[in-house]
């Protein structure tokens, strides 16, 4: 990330389980405890994603824990937030999505600028051959790696 940007929460999994094929960066609306629960690191996207609903996408199933200053007794912490986007963006995600097997997670928060932005990702799922490939991959980075870090001592 560049400066002046702050990552609350990542979604490591979602690169494990997805390929994903082309990343957006998109606004939240959002209340006012919940931006100070967010500043607070106080948010869960790994089981959340995004669908569209009447020509505008909402983040589902994300939970921002309820700020402990706040008077409002009526809070949802799962409930659908709204995504700020452009609406080519909208519309084009909103096509790829009848394609089959293809969906949007989320893959990280982050501020900026003071903001929070999420960034969501177009992914198709991986096949369990995959997944097996990617860890067999990530393990001999690692043998690698090990072995240049003795050469060096």
């Amino acid at each position: 990330m560049t400066d002046g940007q702050k990552i609350i929460a990542a979604n490591r999994k979602a690169r494990f389980d997805y390929h994903i094929l082309d990343t957006f960066e998109a606004g939240l609306v959002l209340t006012g405890a919940e931006i100070k629960s967010i500043r607070a690191g106080e948010i869960t996207i790994s089981e959340s994603y995004v669908r569209p609903q009447g020509g505008e996408l909402f983040l589902l199933n994300s939970y921002i824990k309820p700020y402990t200053h706040s008077g409002d007794k009526e809070y949802d912490p799962r409930r659908a937030r709204k995504l700020l986007m452009h609406k080519r963006e909208i519309v084009r995600l909103s096509r790829e999505l009848e394609t089959k097997g293809t969906t949007i997670v989320p893959l990280q928060l982050y501020l900026k600028g003071g903001r929070a932005k999420l960034e969501i990702g177009l992914g198709k799922g991986k096949a369990a051959p995959d997944k097996r490939q990617d860890i067999k991959k990530r393990e001999s980075q690692r043998e690698i790696a090990r072995e240049m870090s003795r050469k060096t001592k």
